[in-house]
């Protein structure tokens, strides 16, 4: 069995992470509020998200989610990647 470089592995899932915040960004911007609460009710099999959704935030706020999301998803990815080049036997 292959091993997974960790440090690759921890970057593709944090710009996916990323790339994934960035798609919703675009969605509240172009939807508007209803259009978005209307988008993420059935991506999310109904569950009404229209106390949830806040559509003044900040640019400041964003761009420290988008870097907060990439770093998780680069934190995810490597631990993946370093489980399982654990239980591969040498």
């Amino acid at each position: 069995m292959n091993r997974f470089n960790v440090k690759k592995l921890g970057f593709a899932f944090g710009l996916t992470g990323a790339l994934i915040y960035l798609g919703c960004m675009i969605v509240m911007t172009t939807a508007g509020q209803e259009g978005t609460i209307s988008f993420f009710n059935s991506l999310l099999h109904g569950l009404d998200t229209s106390s949830i959704i806040r559509m003044d935030v900040p640019l400041s706020e964003a761009f420290f989610g988008i870097i907060q999301t990439f770093i998780l998803g680069w934190l995810i990815g490597a631990c993946i990647a370093a489980f399982y080049n654990v239980q591969l036997k040498k």
